[in-house]
């Protein structure tokens, strides 16, 4: 299994596994569900290429980069990493964001991805620990949390804030 950077050679692995996401699942939202090929090459790819390294982007924006889960050839999951936190994804959504395809679920992929985001995280983001966010209800994830070092550190109505030791 390998994490690859998004990038042009994959550009219709990752169209693919992209707009077959959900809009929202939980948690993990997606505003280019069901996007064209055309589309996705002309505006979303370099938008999100562009997210690593922000140009002219509001105040809030905080830089980003997506990861693939690749298990041979085939395409099993996105990691993505934001490189520092605001205030409100301190007490949000966190450094890692992630989702598994859903004919992939179930089969340890979770955890093997998160496994390999966890160092590159630990290089990039500043703070002492990496943040995670999870809905209460969403137990495989919290699995996959667990399984690479997380501890529970918080939680509102609906969320389990987890937290990762750098």
């Amino acid at each position: 299994m390998e994490l690859r950077k998004l990038n042009k050679e994959d550009i219709e692995a990752e169209w693919a596994y992209t707009t077959a996401l959900p809009e929202d699942e939980n948690g993990l939202t997606n505003p280019y569900h069901g996007v064209s090929l055309e589309e996705y090459k002309e505006k979303v790819f370099p938008a999100l290429m562009s997210y690593e390294h922000p140009v002219d982007m509001p105040d809030w924006f905080v830089p980003e980069t997506y990861y693939y889960l690749w298990d041979g050839d085939k395409l099993v999951g996105e990691f993505r990493i934001r490189h520092y936190l605001t205030e409100a994804l301190r007490n949000g959504s966190g450094h890692i964001g992630y989702s598994i395809a859903k004919e992939y679920r179930g089969k340890g992929y979770g955890t093997a991805g998160l496994k390999l985001t966890i160092p590159i995280a630990k290089e990039i983001v500043p703070e002492d620990e990496i943040y995670l966010r999870v809905n209460k209800d969403n137990i495989a994830s919290q699995k996959v949390m667990l399984n690479n070092g997380a501890y529970r550190a918080g939680e509102d109505e609906g969320h389990y804030f987890m937290r990762i030791a750098k």
